[in-house]
Formats: C-alpha cells, sequence, structure tokens
C-alpha cells in the first residue's frame, strides 16, 4: 500500500531561473541562488521578499547559510567566493578559489570549514579562521566536480560527484580518495548521504537519468531507481520521512518510498528543469529550484506519531525507531514548573516493521497500533512484541481492549474481536477516515455516521466536515472536529436502545441518539477527556478545557505543541512537541469536578468541594459561576477587588461595592468611584452619591447634587475646588448660585473672559462697568486699536444707555442690601437709598426683612417689610378629568388664558 503523505504547497516565486536552494533553520526563509547573478531572500510564511543581493553579472550556481556565523557563502561563474552577513548585506569577504565556474559550496557541520567544487575538476577546504586559507586541494576526478556533501554520521569523510561518472568518498588530511563508486553510464551530477538509521546509504542522480542508492561500507550498489524522462539534477533523502525526492530536467519531481524504493508520488509545477531540492532536520518542508522560479511545500504531518496511556507511559517513533519514556520516572519531590522541559530518560523499545504514521494505546495499555503504509501492527506495549497485524488504511479501538476495527479500503470495513475477524460490512458510501470510541465513527468528505460495535447498525448520520473526534470515558459525550469549529454532543444511550426496540429509524439512524451540548468557534489540534470536561489546544497554539459551553484558557503556547493526555494523581496535563521535548501544565482535578457539579446543578456537591480548591483559583470558578448565572455565589467566592466589585454592581450591592473601592487597583479607582455615584443617584442614596463623586472629583455631579440640596455650604466648597482644579465653567454656576455677582464676574476677567465679564457687569453690576471696560479696551487695543475705541463706557455715554442711573441706584440698594457672602446685613445701623431709610431686623419667624422706617414715610404708614426670603409659591395640582387628558378641559382652558389676557 502506498504512503498517505499530505502535500499542501506554501510558496510559488516566479524568477530567473534557479540554481539553488536552501532552508533556514530558524527562520522562515530560502535562499535561492539564481542563473541572473542574484541571491534572494524569500519569506514562505508570508510570500515576501526578505532580502536580496546582486552578487555578479555571472551565474550564482551556489549558495549556502552559515547559521554560527549569520553569513551567506556563494560561489559564482566569476570563480569568486563571496561571503556576506545576511542581517546586515555587508560583504563580508570575497576572493578567487578556483580557476573554473564553482559549482557547489559544501559547509562543514561542526568546524569551519567550506569544500568548494569547480570545473577546474579540484575540490578545496578553506578555513575561515585561518583567514579563509586555503587548508587542503583534493585532486582526483578527470571532469567537472558537480557537487560534494560531508557525511553527517562521520563528518572528517564526504563525497564528490564528477561528470567523470564516478563519486569518489574522501577523508580531510588525505590528498587521495578512500574509494570510488561507479556505476553510472553518464556523468554524476548530485550526490547525497543518508542522515537517518543504521544504513551506511548515499545516494545519486546522473544524466543517464538513473538514480541509484550506494552502500559505502560495501562499496556497492544498492538499488537503482529508474522513471525520470531526462538528466537527474538533484536527489536527497528526507531528513524526517521515509522517502527519497529526485528532481529532472525533465520537469517532474519524484517521491520514493526509501526502504521499498517504491514510486509514491510524482510531481509537476510546470516550471520547466528542476536544478536543487532543499530539505532541512526537523522540518517536512521541501524547497525546488526550477528554470522559472521557487516552490515550497510541505509533506506529510508534522506533529510527533506519539501515545500516552492512562499510567503515564509514552511511546513515540522516530522514522522506524520505537521510544519510551514514563513520566511517572521523576522523583516524588520533583518540582514541576509549567511548560518546562521534563528531564526524562529515554530508552529504545525497539524498531517497527513498517513507518508508522500513527501509534495509540489500546484501552487498557497492554497493546499499542502501529498503522502506516496501509498496513497494521498490533505489538505489546512493555515488550515490543508483535501480536498482530494486517491491512488498514485507518485503525480505531473500541472502548473493549479486545475489540477494534480496521479501515481496509474506501468500500469495506472490517471489525475483530480477540484479534479474530467479527464482522466485515460494505458501507453505503466511501469511507474517507475510520474512528474508534464508544461507537465506530465512518466518516466521508462531508458527513459522520457512527454504528454499533455489537452489530454495525447505523446509530446516527451527522452532516459535518469531521477532522478528528474524542470519546469521553463514560461514552456520555463526544467531541467532533470541523476545520474551522468543534461541537460537543451528549450521546444518548438509553433512547437509542429503545428506538432500537420499538423499530422507530429514519434513514439517518435514531433521532434522538445525540443532542448539541455546544458550538465552540475554534479549530482543535490535538484533545482530551476528563470525566465531563474536554481539554485541547487550538489552531492558535492556546491549551484550553471546555465545560458545557465556558471556554478557559490554560496556557498561551509558545510553540507548536500536541496534548498526550491527563494523570488525575498529579493535576496535570502532559504535551510533546516536533522534537519530543515532554512538558505538563497545571489543572487541578477538584476544580473540573467542581464545574461539572455545577453545570449538573448539584450545587451543594459542588459546596462541598470548594474547601478543597487552592485560593488562587477561586476567580477562575467564580467567572464560571457568573456565566451560568450564579452571580451571587461568584461574589462570594471571587477574591480579586476589582471582580467583586463589579460582580457587587451588577447585583445593586452598592454599599458593598463602596467597602470594596478602596481595596481595588489605585489606576482604576477613580472610574469606579465615579461610577457607584451615578448609580446611588440613580436610585436615591444621595449620602453615597455625595461620598463617590467626592472621592472621583466629579465636580460636575457634585454641583448637580448641591444645587438638588439647596446647600450654600456645599456649593462654596465645590467652587473652592473648581478655581484649583481649572473648571471654571462649575465654579462660575456655584458664585452665581451663590449670589456672588463680584466673584463671578473677578472669575471671568482672570480667565480672560473680558466680554462676557463686561456684558455681566452692565446687567448685574452697573458699578463695576466702567472698570471692566477699561480693562477690555487695554486688552483689544493689542489686538485692533480702532475696535477698543469704538467700545463705550455707560458712564460716559449715558444717552447710549438709557435708564444706565437707575440701574446704578439699584445696584447701590442691593449692595446695601447684601454684604459680600450675599447675606442681609444684621445691624441696628440703618441706610438711605432714593430717599427712603432701611433697617434689618429679624421677625418672629427668623426670616431676614428690610423694614421702611416710619418716620420717613410718605404716606404716614408705620412701614413697610421687604421679605429678603420669601416662601416659594405652591401650587395644588388639578385632577386629571374623566377622559384622560389634563386637568382642564380645552374650553375652559381658553377661558382663563383670555381672562389672564384681558387682566394684562
Amino acid at each position: 500500500m502506498p504512503l498517505r503523505l499530505d502535500i499542501k504547497r506554501k510558496l510559488v516565486q516566479r524568477s530567473d531561473r534557479v540554481k539553488g536552494v536552501e532552508l533556514h533553520p530558524t527562520e522562515p526563509w530560502i535562499l535561492a541562488n539564481l542563473y541572473s547573478g542574484n541571491v534572494y531572500i524569500w519569506n514562505h510564511m508570508t510570500n515576501c521578499l526578505v532580502k536580496s543581493f546582486e552578487v555578479t553579472e555571472l551565474p550564482v550556481r551556489t549558495a549556502k547559510w552559515v547559521l554560527r556565523k549569520l553569513w551567506i557563502i556563494c560561489g559564482s561563474d566569476d570563480m569568486f567566493v563571496r561571503v556576506y552577513n545576511y542581517n546586515t548585506t555587508e560583504l563580508v569577504k570575497a576572493f578567487e578559489a578556483h580557476t573554473d565556474y564553482i559549482r557547489c559550496i559544501s559547509v562543514h557541520p561542526t568546524f569551519p570549514y567550506i569544500l568548494t567544487c569547480s570545473d577546474d575538476m579540484l575540490i578545496k577546504l578553506w578555513d575561515w579562521d585561518k583567514g579563509w586559507a586555503c587548508t587542503q586541494v583534493f585532486e582526483g576526478h578527470s571532469h567537472y566536480v558537480m557537487q560534494a556533501a560531508f557525511n553527517p554520521k562521520d563528518t572528517n569523510t564526504f563525497a564528490s560527484a564528477s561528470l567523470d561518472r564516478t563519486i569518489k568518498v574522501w577523508s580531510i588530511g588525505q590528498s587521495s580518495p578512500n574509494f570510488t563508486l561507479e556505476g553510472h553510464e553518464k556523468g554524476v551530477n548530485c550526490v547525497e548521504y543518508f542522515g537517518g538509521g543504521d544504513r551506511p546509504y548515499l545516494i545519486s542522480g546522473a544524466d543517464d537519468k538513473f538514480v541509484k542508492i550506494w552502500d559505502y561500507q560495501t562499496k556497492s550498489c544498492v538499488q537503482t531507481l529508474e522513471g525520470h524522462a531526462h538528466n537527474v539534477s538533484t536527489v536527497c533523502f528526507h531528513p524526517e520521512l521515509p522517502v527519497i525526492i529526485s528532481g529532472s530536467e525533465d520537469g517532474t519531481l519524484r517521491i520514493w518510498h526509501s526502504t521499498t524504493y517504491r514510486l509514491e508520488n510524482t510531481l509537476n509545477y510546470g516550471l520547466e528543469r528542476v536544478w536543487a531540492i532543499g530539505v532541512m532536520k526537523g522540518s517536512n518542508a521541501v524547497s525546488i529550484g526550477y528554470d522559472e522560479g521557487t516552490v515550497m511545500f510541505k509533506i506529510g504531518r508534522e506533529d510527533p506519531v506519539a501515545s500516552m496511556d492512562s499510567s503515564g507511559k509514552i511511546i513515540w517513533s522516530k522514522h522506524n525507531d520505537i521510544q519510551t519514556v514514563n513520566v511517572k520516572s521523576l522523583p516524588t519531590d520533583y518540582d514541576f514548573h509549567d511548560g518546562d522541559r521534563l528531564p526524562l530518560m529515554v530508552k529504545d523499545l525497539g524498531s517497527c516493521d513498517l513507518y508508522p504514521q500513527s501509534l495509540v494505546h489500546g484501552p487498557n495499555g497492554r497493546f499499542v497500533t502501529a498503522c502506516g503504509d496501509g498496513e497494521y501492527i498490533i505489538y505489546t506495549a512493555l515488550a515490543w512484541r508483535n501480536k498482530s497485524f494486517g491491512t488498514a488504511l485507518d485503525f480505531g479501538w473500541s472502548v473493549d481492549s479486545s475489540e477494534f476495527a480496521v479501515r481496509e479500503s474506501p468500500s469495506r470495513i472490517k471489525v475483530f474481536n480477540q484479534f479474530k475477524e467479527k464482522i466485515s460490512f460494505r458501507p453505503h458510501f466511501a469511507v474517507e477516515g475510520l474512528f474508534g470510541g464508544f461507537l465506530l465513527g465512518l466518516r466521508s468528505t462531508d458527513f459522520i455516521c457512527f454504528y454499533d460495535w455489537a452489530e454495525s447498525r447505523v446509530i446516527r448520520r451527522i452532516d459535518v466536515s469531521v477532522r478528528n473526534l474524542w470519546w469521553s470515558d463514560s461514552g456520555e459525550f463526544v467531541a467532533i472536529s470541523s476545520e474551522s469549529s468543534f461541537f460537543v454532543l451528549k450521546y444518548n444511550a438509553a433512547a437509542t436502545l429503545d428506538a432500537f426496540a420499538k423499530d422507530v429509524l429514519d434513514e439517518e439512524g435514531v433521532e434522538d441518539a445525540f443532542e448539541l451540548v455546544a458550538e465552540i468557534g475554534e479549530s482543535v489540534r490535538t484533545g482530551v477527556w476528563v470525566g465531563d470536561c474536554f481539554i485541547y489546544n487550538n489552531s492558535e497554539w492556546r491549551l484550553n478545557y471546555c465545560v458545557g459551553t465556558e471556554v478557559t484558557t490554560i496556557f498561551h503556547l509558545d510553540r507548536p505543541m500536541y496534548i498526550l493526555g491527563y494523570l488525575a494523581a498529579q493535576n496535570r496535563v502532559y504535551l510533546i512537541d516536533k522534537e519530543f521535548n515532554v512538558v505538563s501544565y497545571t489543572l487541578l482535578l477538584s476544580l473540573l469536578e467542581y464545574k461539572t457539579l455545577v453545570l449538573r446543578e448539584e450545587l451543594e456537591a459542588a459546596g462541598d468541594i470548594l474547601p478543597t480548591i487552592p485560593t488562587d483559583q477561586h476567580n477562575t470558578i467564580a467567572r464560571f459561576l457568573e456565566s451560568r448565572s450564579f452571580v451571587a455565589d461568584a461574589l462570594r467566592v471571587a477574591t480579586d477587588p476589582d471582580y467583586k466589585f463589579d460582580l457587587a454592581v451588577q447585583l445593586g450591592e452598592l454599599h458593598i461595592a463602596r467597602n470594596l473601592v478602596d481595596e481595588v487597583n489605585p489606576v482604576n479607582a477613580e472610574k469606579k468611584w465615579k461610577l457607584l455615584g451615578e448609580l446611588s443617584l440613580s436610585t436615591g442614596d444621595i449620602y453615597l452619591a455625595s461620598t463617590c463623586l467626592a472621592a472621583c472629583g466629579d465636580l460636575s455631579g457634585q454641583l448637580l447634587l448641591s444645587s438638588a440640596y439647596a446647600s450654600p455650604e456645599f456649593l462654596d466648597r465645590i467652587s473652592t475646588a473648581a478655581v484649583k482644579k481649572g473648571k471654571h465653567n462649575v465654579a462660575f454656576v456655584c458664585l452665581f448660585l451663590l449670589n456672588k455677582v463680584d466673584s463671578c464676574i473677578d472669575l471671568l476677567c482672570s480667565t480672560g473672559r473680558l466680554p462676557e465679564a463686561a456684558f455681566m457687569a452692565r446687567t448685574y453690576a452697573p458699578s463695576k462697568v466702567s472698570d471692566i471696560v477699561a480693562l477690555w479696551k487695554n486688552d483689544l487695543a493689542r489686538v485692533n486699536k480702532k475696535a477698543a475705541e469704538a467700545l463705550a463706557d455707560p458712564t460716559e455715554y449715558k444717552n447710549m444707555f438709557p435708564n444706565f442711573d437707575y440701574a446704578l441706584q439699584a445696584d447701590m440698594l442691593n449692595r446695601k442690601m447684601f454684604n459680600d457672602d450675599g447675606e442681609p446685613p444684621l445691624n441696628n445701623s440703618g441706610f438711605k437709598v432714593a430717599g427712603v431709610d432701611y433697617t434689618a431686623e429679624l421677625d418672629a419667624g427668623g426670616t431676614k426683612r428690610l423694614v421702611e422706617s416710619a418716620a420717613c414715610s410718605d404716606n404716614g404708614v408705620s412701614s413697610k417689610d421687604v421679605d429678603l426670603e420669601p416662601e416659594l409659591p405652591t401650587f395644588d395640582l388639578p385632577e386629571r378629568n374623566s377622559e384622560g387628558g389634563g386637568a382642564l378641559s380645552e374650553d375652559a382652558a381658553n377661558e382663563d388664558s383670555q381672562e389672564e389676557v384681558e387682566a394684562s
């Protein structure tokens, strides 16, 4: 069966002929050297050009990264080697290395060496620590030397390919080759070592259209791959996948199985001839250089093939090698830190007879299934012994460890019990995938159909495009992941059995078999159930858990990681990254149990668990309770003052909120005082409102409150505070309400509002008009002298201000009647205004009055009283008429209006 390797294209950039490509080990960059003499750096994540180097006008045939020095080293047809700093684009070094075209540069993995190959038939070794001195020259080829490659298993040796039809293996320090491999009928263009496993292989491609695999220990050809229709220009072993990739001048890229040597796939992007292939250890990416541009694609899956059982034993595969670790092997006093790599001792368990694309533990942990290459093998977990095997595209365990199912083909499903075939059936649709669990799930491209394990009866068809699914241990819940969201469904086993018993079925199965619990708009990468809680990481690499419809983020991951499982005894969830580093994060089982009980509305049982949950988790619980509308309970549980304040406001407990304001962050205190003041006003709590408005310095609110409360002392304090804070509008209103006209005018003058001050003086304080007008003239004269001269002073131009003398007499009377605080003077001395003598006294009711002296009365009346604080008139509201209109009928209202007009 062929390898199921998905190929996803990530970058296509057209350009001049690309002679070489190489992936950057840490950045998302591709280095491309062009026949036009330029070197480009492409970002394969953004599909943008990062940098470009104009090296020479002649072809640049090779370019390599030197990560430890931040260099790019390139060789060209002008026989020069040039070194650039790829961050600053600075030319570090340039020197003539050969007497003919430079075909290839190879960088030593550890030493400061590079090898250069040339059409002058020489290979040279250069040491950049010695000022780029040529430390050795290797002679022996009789034609152009096309490529050289260091042996990753013995970096003291390297192989070279030449158009003299040979491959030679050399050792640094020796001038002659160790041995020569002959077998190609035409010139050899490329050579590369196999970096994985134990096989001492190298691969070559030649103009005879063949790809050959060599054993450099036995010095023999192991396999010849045929299929290309033109010269083979580039070959490589993929460092992460069991494939060989070859490119040819026929424009095709061929992918071969590295063990069976079977042709798995052929790619043709229509960009003419293939010249270079770039791969990188630790990545599934493949970059290709063509006549007309650069292409990058990812092949296969990048997530690690690993599985963890319920006891904490982890098994993973590196290629065909199986390794194991146990998280319980850590010391009991080990101090776990969230996100830290665990120092686990890795043990080699054995090797797999196929290339595993998935590893899955059985329900009881005794067996592990490896599936790949169209086959499955069941191994014992402890000794790694082959228990059973067969043909399968997909494999799934039942909840019973003795039962499993396989997808032999898109049209045939087999169910096994005790490793013997139990049922074989053909679904009515083409099956694209199989899932084990409480029910057997078979997916098509746009729906999934669930079957029971016993008789393979259809339980229910669900129309959703499924990527993966996870069953809870109880079989009550299932999480189904699609491309952009996931669904939590509740399985009703009792209703399903009842429907089968009564034969109440439709064409899609049992209608009441599943109930939708939640739909979450996140794409799930990996997940695991803990009770009724679903733990998962999403496409944005956040580690979350979902209880009901409530989603909580545990941690933001800094790199792609994949969930292995959860150990309740340690209250930790375990994850693994691409480099097989195992990390863990804390997730309290008691917290999950509490949320589950609240979700089931078993509040008393939840209350019993609450004391066992650490205090630092109480805010998380409070937010969950709030989402379930238990706001009062959330207020009792919460510990964060800011959050408690919000809950108290939500409940209308304003006095509790007032006590919490002192505990909140001072940065947020002013906003909270203001909010509390507004709420207090809306509820009529004047005392609390005044306290809050004063605490937050809300002068406008205080003005509203004091004017409604009719408190002169309060208004006076507000005016003083407003002046200090520069809130002159508030200060003006306060002074005006206090009848401090002179202070209002002074405030207008001090703030540069002289025109307003003049008009106010004309209206309320005529005696001060001349002074204000003089100030206004002086100020205006600096801008427009003519306009200043046009201003008229009422004392000088009385003809323009009729009755101004009466206004002055009224102002004098007002000033005699009231002191600077707006209060009438209480003394025995009288005063005369317009020929009338007045004295101030208090009447029996304590009302301040001005009394006209009897002796000065012109009409002989004993006295005339002037009430300084008259009582406000009161109005009795008339009753509404029977028709629900106003207090008076329309005719009566018109009648009264007419009488008022006549009286006027």
